[in-house]
């Protein structure tokens, strides 16, 4: 996989546009953010495995409807940290409501995709009072999804990758094989 080259301002996931760039720290990790607009926060949960320029189109969009539009790099992901720990989706969901608390706001609107809606739907279970909305794309509420998981074999059989990553060790090496090829 081949990922643009840097363009001077902290790495090649800090690519330019109208939005800015900078750093969170929350739940004890630092976390990349690209940022645009001013109003209510709506922040932006990528999937896997993909990173904040996801949201690239958005970002302008959701700016000039009136938000302060935030998408995030997830844990591990990015310009985020990877830590050795704290993949868990209790914790990557803290991660989350940590960073709206980091970003001095009272509450958001979480827009979530893939993984990234699965930890929006976990944040808004545990600190409800931090999500103002909640939306979701391409995951369904956790638990009918693990209800598919262990009771319909070709959905199981479709979220294979979900229950490889359950692996010790595994999983990252696979990622990283063949020059991230998997990933590309």
């Amino acid at each position: 996989m081949t990922l643009p080259e840097s363009n001077g301002n902290g790495g090649p996931v800090r690519l330019d546009g109208p939005w800015t760039h900078r750093d969170v720290a929350a739940n004890g990790a630092r976390f990349h953010i690209a940022e645009m607009g001013d109003g209510p926060l709506v922040l932006l949960l990528h999937g896997f495995p993909q990173f904040w320029w996801t949201w690239r189109h958005q970002l302008p969009a959701l700016a000039e409807a009136g938000f302060r539009a935030v998408a995030m790099d997830l844990r591990g992901v990015g310009g985020s940290d990877r830590t050795p720990r704290g993949y868990d989706p209790a914790n990557l969901a803290l991660d989350i409501t940590g960073v709206i608390r980091s970003l001095g706001e009272p509450d958001a609107a979480l827009v979530g995709h893939d993984m990234g809606g699965y930890l929006a739907w976990t944040a808004a279970v545990m600190r409800p009072k931090l999500v103002r909305r909640l939306v979701v794309s391409s995951m369904p509420h956790p638990r009918r999804w693990r209800s598919a998981m262990l009771s319909d074999f070709a959905q199981s059989r479709a979220g294979s990758h979900i229950w490889g990553f359950q692996r010790p060790w595994l999983p990252e090496r696979q990622l990283v094989a063949d020059d991230a090829a998997l990933v590309g």
